[in-house]
C-alpha cells in the first residue's frame, strides 16, 4: 500500500528529528559520555522510531478501512504491525 507523503509528514519530521538524536549519541559515545546519559538517549530515540513505525501503519490501516475490498494490503500491514512488537 502506498501512503501519501502529506499524510505522513509530522512523522517525518519525527524521523528526521531521531535522525539529529541518533547523530548525537554517536558523538556521545566517541567524547566518552556516561554510558546513563547514552543509554537514556538511546531510549528516547528507540521510542520515537517505534512511535514513527505505529503511526505509519494506522495510517495505512485507516487508508485500508477505506478500500475494505484491499485484504493483501490489510494482510502486509498486519504482518508488518505485528514485526514491531
Amino acid at each position: 500500500m502506498i501512503i501519501e507523503p502529506n499524510e505522513l509528514k509530522t512523522t517525518r519530521d519525527r524521523l528526521a528529528r531521531v535522525q539529529g538524536q541518533v547523530g548525537g549519541i554517536v558523538r556521545m559515545i566517541d567524547e566518552g559520555r556516561d554510558c546513563t546519559e547514552i543509554l537514556h538517549q538511546l531510549s528516547a530515540a528507540s521510542t520515537a522510531l517505534s512511535r514513527a513505525g505505529y503511526t505509519i501503519i494506522a495510517t495505512g490501516m485507516a487508508n485500508c478501512a477505506m478500500e475494505p475490498s484491499d485484504s493483501e494490503s490489510r494482510a502486509a500491514l498486519e504482518k508488518a504491525f505485528l514485526s514491531l512488537a
